[in-house]
């Protein structure tokens, strides 16, 4: 042992590797109670630099409809909440309805607004999306704000009602078709906004068209990327083929958030609990997808990428206009639909 002692601290007694090891342990001591307290007294600065840009927007909605997926938790019940405040009359289009009337009614009685109101909507099911555009369209004569909010992380590999993988069915062929259904409603009442939330993990995408189901090769975190790097793709097809209509679509990535979203993956849960300071709390999540919906001066804006509150840089492969078109046409057909 003394030997092992001696070639760790380079010592040749015994005192002086005692020594030695007692200064290592305090120097361990001090270091742990010194790191915990200098991110105590940091955690005001840390939070202030997570929390990111605050949408300043004083435009009120009166008078404007606004639909939201998943808003019955997380980012999507914070905006749901802010454009309640606004004056608007917003839909909560959510999967579990005894969450979203709970929503529903919370929001009601925070914001005063009476018209916030929960509805059915399953994105992994396309009978579930075509029944809530079939009742959305009876029930409501205009469309103003659609925010394409809700989404799966890390799922372990698994299909929808329809045969689609997950991320790809959720995330993207959800609201792909939500939007086709709810489009010409949009171009009625323009100018109105579509805003789709994707994410920074977009950069880690790629469209892999020979295996977009992940049959021959599956990675739950990858195929998350995969499908926020759709978002954008569609979101960018979607501006080019919108352009003149008065209906404007951009997304989003909201930053880091505290929420229930990555429920699938134990590792981010519990590293989120301890590592809280450092992400944004839903309310900070939310703020550049009201950003979008409501901000004066993106009015004519289409097509963009944002992050706290302003532009935000894209990936080579969320630039690549061939491949936008390409999922967009291999989208219509998987969904079995023509969107010209």
């Amino acid at each position: 042992m003394l030997r092992a002692l001696n070639l760790w601290t380079g010592s040749s007694s015994w005192n002086d590797c005692r020594v030695r090891m007692l200064s290592f342990m305090e120097y361990v001591l001090a270091l742990s109670i010194a790191v915990p307290f200098l991110i105590f007294v940091a955690a005001p600065y840390i939070r202030k630099f997570v929390a990111g840009g605050v949408c300043k927007s004083t435009a009120t909605l009166n008078g404007k409809v606004a639909v939201i997926t998943g808003a019955n938790t997380g980012i999507g019940k914070e905006t749901a909440k802010d454009l309640a405040r606004r004056g608007a009359r917003v839909i909560l289009a959510c999967r579990d309805m005894a969450r979203a009337e709970a929503a529903a009614c919370e929001i009601r009685t925070m914001t005063g607004n009476q018209q916030v109101i929960a509805m059915k909507l399953d994105l992994a099911d396309s009978k579930s999306i075509k029944e809530f555009a079939e009742n959305f369209l009876k029930e409501e004569k205009e469309l103003h704000i659609l925010i394409n909010n809700a989404g799966v992380m890390m799922v372990p590999y698994s299909k929808t009602a329809d045969g689609f993988e997950v991320h790809l069915g959720v995330n993207h062929l959800g609201h792909f078709l939500l939007t086709f259904l709810l489009i010409e409603r949009l171009k009625q009442s323009a100018p109105a906004r579509i805003v789709n939330v994707s994410s920074l993990a977009h950069h880690g995408g790629k469209i892999r068209f020979h295996d977009l189901q992940g049959e021959k090769l599956y990675c739950r975190s990858l195929a998350y990327c995969h499908s926020k790097l759709a978002n954008i793709l569609f979101t960018r097809e979607l501006a080019r083929r919108l352009q003149g209509t008065g209906v404007t679509v951009n997304a989003l990535h909201p930053g880091t958030v505290s929420s229930d979203l990555p429920r699938y993956s134990i590792f981010i849960s519990v590293a989120s609990k301890i590592f809280h300071v450092f992400l944004k709390s839903p309310y900070e999540g939310a703020q550049t997808s009201v950003y979008c919906a409501v901000a004066e001066e993106l009015e004519s804006v289409s097509g963009q990428y944002f992050s706290d509150c302003k532009p935000a840089y894209l990936s080579s492969r969320a630039r690549d206009d061939e491949t936008a078109n390409k999922l967009w046409q291999v989208s219509c057909e998987l969904l079995g639909i023509h969107w010209d």
